[in-house]
């Protein structure tokens, strides 16, 4: 039996492998699941996915299953426990961006009727498919990230640079960067 051909960057981690065959690039639609990948890629930021994927099960729990209405209520008391849950990555400027960025979620959802509506607009409501060879050549952010970079600082999220959010795109389908020869490539 042949084995599947991945994209590079996952291969031979099991869990990297399970998040890569049935998340990474899938377009997103629904608000709850872009809220979720924009918390994680913030926390992510300055480290590795990995890190962030192994914690993301203790970061559901401590997050009130990342429910924005919530966590954009969350007041210190939340705020000094959940620096203090070894479960989570336990930076003080991520816990607050993650309120920070809760509040200003509902800020574009009242303007824009969702989220989703607001991100996708950026791309015409399509994923924009590129041809990455080797994921080694893929790029780290884009004009198009650094673009809604801006937007998003200037709407007051914090945390929101033009790396984490092309990241954000690759793993909400907004990008197809799976590897040309990856069996999902074409799939997604």
């Amino acid at each position: 039996m042949c084995a599947k051909q991945r994209c590079g960057w996952c291969v031979g981690n099991p869990l990297y492998e399970a998040y890569h065959d049935t998340e990474w690039g899938v377009p997103v639609y629904d608000d709850d699941t872009l809220f979720e990948f924009l918390i994680l890629e913030t926390f992510q930021a300055g480290l590795s996915w990995i890190t962030v994927l192994k914690k993301r099960n203790n970061f559901r729990l401590a997050f009130d299953n990342f429910d924005y209405k919530k966590i954009a209520k969350y007041d210190q008391n939340k705020v000094d426990a959940l620096l203090q849950n070894s479960g989570i990555i336990r930076n003080k400027l991520k816990v607050n961006a993650t309120i920070t960025n809760a509040q200003a979620f509902i800020q574009i959802q009242q303007e824009f009727g969702s989220f989703s509506k607001y991100i996708w607009r950026f791309t015409n409501g399509k994923p924009i498919k590129n041809k990455i060879q080797n994921y080694k050549d893929g790029p780290a952010n884009t004009p198009l990230s650094d673009e809604i970079s801006k937007n998003l600082k200037k709407r007051g999220f914090k945390f929101v640079g033009s790396t984490v959010i092309y990241a954000h795109m690759q793993a909400t389908g907004m990008v197809n960067d799976h590897e040309t020869n990856c069996f999902r490539y074409n799939e997604v």
